[in-house]
């Protein structure tokens, strides 16, 4: 950065006073900080980097000490850079302000292929930070492996399971997707099924394969006992709730079997915990049946789960989580996103994939499409129930998607006031925007939704044109 821009960001920081993901401030009024190895870790494992300004001290309230001298701090930051790993190369800007100088470093975000960045003094494993808000944290073992994996491209899903057989498996599901695979392809089909077996990853030097074995075994969990889906429904908003008769749980499950049946019993399992509610459908004025979660969208994040988890050996103990609460729904399984793709390209690029051979399993015994298209089927699912978007968060080793449940979108009577100030406003006509406008809502759909049509259903409020409900020139009034 220029000397102007280190001068705007010192002002900035008298404003916010604080820190950030990408800000780490240093008082060095005394001399260079000796430890700078975890942020320069850390700025460097994240895709934009960040800044390290010395002169400020934060426990004087941020109070703007100068550094000690300029270019003695330099050249010691230098130091600490080429005990890096690789090296890390930082931009230095020094600036002049009310007779102090201060100095900032800007460490540039590594490639996905080079990290983790570490201090060489302590080695890979325990010399690896990542940024956590304002903080410099140790990465996990997970996260220090999972760049490896990306980097040597490492296939979890083929590990060997030694105490696996071919006899162990399903005969008729194996011969299926033998069938499956030979269909339509000459080559395979003149091909005997031991050859095909290790040529398509079932066996690997002649031992059964973990991709294998979670779909082809009748009992997997007898290998991997942690590689199951593990749900629970509770009587609240959050883990630990209580309802009425002091439980902690509504429903309480420990889903196992082939990954064809985990996913059966899962979606079983929220369908039973799901409620049914009559709404108004904004669009036709047609009452419908509706659960709370489009059942589409909960096959799909599911599936994903199964499909994209972390199988390796740093993992294996993790299962799967759904957790059902009062408002929400999450679905959570080990691993991050894999590869260079991040949360606001979902559905939009296509990502890599960390189970190929997993995956294309799966497709050819039509229990995936391996298209792409799970990420975009739920948005579309979810807005098809006028329900918000859904949220995709990527944390230190874990990926969890949340759906939450609408409004008041039952045909029971919205709240007393409420309902009370909105039929006031609807005595004269109203159109939708109008009505969106007067609730303090971004959305028309949502608020004719979960505000109006309750009060049609039950009279209070009318439509000039109740036959034709989705026309523009609808007017929604109250008597």
């Amino acid at each position: 950065m220029t000397e102007e821009e280190l001068i705007g960001k010192l002002e900035m920081i008298q404003r916010m006073k604080s820190e950030s993901n990408i800000l780490e401030l240093k008082s060095a009024e005394k001399g260079c900080p000796q430890h700078l190895y975890d942020s320069l870790s850390s700025f460097s494992n994240q895709d934009e980097g960040g800044i390290i300004i010395f002169g400020i001290d934060e426990k004087q309230d941020y109070k703007e000490v100068g550094v000690y001298d300029p270019q003695d701090i330099q050249k010691k930051i230098n130091e600490q850079c080429l005990q890096m790993e690789p090296i890390v190369r930082p931009l230095l800007t020094v600036a002049q302000k009310d007779g102090k100088a201060f100095v900032s470093a800007e460490i540039p975000g590594v490639d996905l292929t080079d990290r983790p960045v570490f201090y060489k003094g302590k080695g890979r494993l325990k010399g690896s930070y990542t940024r956590v808000g304002d903080s410099d944290e140790p990465m996990t073992e997970y996260e220090v492996y999972s760049y490896e994996a990306y980097r040597k491209k490492y296939q979890d899903d083929i590990r060997g399971v030694q105490r696996a057989t071919l006899s162990s498996l399903n005969k008729e599901k194996l011969a299926l997707y033998i069938d499956l695979l030979k269909s339509g392809k000459p080559n395979l089909s003149n091909m005997d099924d031991e050859s095909i077996y290790e040529l398509m990853s079932v066996t690997r030097n002649n031992e059964i394969t973990l991709s294998a074995t979670m779909i082809f075994s009748p009992y997997p969990q007898a290998y991997f006992p942690q590689l199951c889906i593990t749900a629970i429904a509770v009587p609240g908003t959050e883990i630990g709730c209580i309802g009425d008769s002091g439980e902690r749980f509504l429903d309480n499950q420990r889903i196992e079997g082939n990954i064809s049946e985990m996913l059966d019993e899962a979606i079983s399992f929220v369908k039973r915990n799901m409620k049914n509610k009559t709404i108004i459908n904004p669009e036709t004025g047609v009452r419908e049946d509706r659960t709370d979660y489009p059942i589409t969208a909960v096959r799909e994040a599911i599936v994903n789960a199964l499909v994209h988890r972390d199988y390796s050996i740093h993992t294996e103990g993790m299962p799967i989580q759904i957790i059902m609460y009062e408002d929400r729904m999450e679905i959570k399984n080990p691993g991050g996103i894999y590869g260079r793709i991040k949360v606001d390209q979902l559905g939009k690029m296509q990502p890599d994939t960390r189970n190929p051979v997993l995956a294309l399993a799966l497709e050819t015994l039509r229990i995936t499409e391996n298209r792409y298209s799970g990420i975009p089927t739920i948005r579309r699912e979810m807005e098809k129930f006028h329900l918000r978007e859904p949220e995709f968060a990527d944390e230190r080793g874990s990926f969890t998607v949340t759906f939450y449940k609408a409004g008041n979108i039952s045909k029971e009577e919205p709240e007393p006031e409420e309902a009370n100030n909105l039929l006031v406003f609807c005595r004269t006509p109203r159109t939708r925007k109008e009505i969106c406008e007067y609730l303090g809502l971004s959305s028309v759909t949502y608020a004719i939704q979960t505000h109006v049509m309750p009060l049609v259903a039950i009279g209070k409020i009318k439509m000039t044109n109740p036959e034709k409900p989705k026309s523009p020139k609808q007017l929604f009034y109250s008597e």
